[in-house]
């Protein structure tokens, strides 16, 4: 009876790591041309061996099974590579800058400026056309006037609003 099947399977496989590690992450790393890639493949090849220690059919073939292991996990690391770069990430759009965070807040306060400057009917209108996106028909109902006064105020009010902020700017 060898060392390998009395030990249990802490004692196991701290010994194979011990002596074996190293040559094992050498392995991987010929394979992967990555040696970060390849300590990942051989640690996760200890884990599954400690993990599954119990159904090693034969403990003394175990440095044979970490190495198939490694080979395997080597292979399966460049599928997935050869796939993700295959299919890059798409990269949003750039975020907006601070300045231009600004200067929008700064359009939206003059903006709202000037709405707040229209008349009640001329605002309603707009602020529903605009903002809640009604037809004019929805808005006649909404505030209890004809279509064609809805008509009638929303261009009143965007001339007025279009004059306000022409001088601003």
């Amino acid at each position: 009876m060898t060392a390998t099947q009395v030990w249990g399977a802490d004692e196991a496989v701290t010994h194979l790591y011990a002596a074996h590690y190293r040559s094992l992450v050498r392995l991987a790393a010929l394979l992967l041309h990555d040696t970060g890639a390849a300590e990942e493949v051989v640690q996760d090849a200890f884990v599954a061996m400690h993990g599954g220690w119990r159904r090693l059919a034969d403990p003394d073939r175990a440095l044979a099974y970490l190495r198939a292991s490694v080979v395997n996990r080597s292979r399966s690391a460049l599928r997935h590579r050869a796939v993700v770069e295959r299919h890059p990430q798409r990269v949003g759009p750039d975020a907006a800058s601070a300045e231009h965070g600004a200067l929008l807040a700064l359009e939206h306060a003059e903006v709202m400026a000037a709405l707040r400057a229209l008349p009640t009917r001329q605002r309603e209108v707009l602020v529903l056309r605009y903002y809640a996106d009604l037809s004019e028909a929805d808005i006649a109902d909404a505030i209890g006037i004809s279509r064609g006064a809805v008509k009638s105020h929303a261009s009143r009010g965007l001339t007025a609003l279009r004059t306000t902020l022409e001088r601003t700017s």
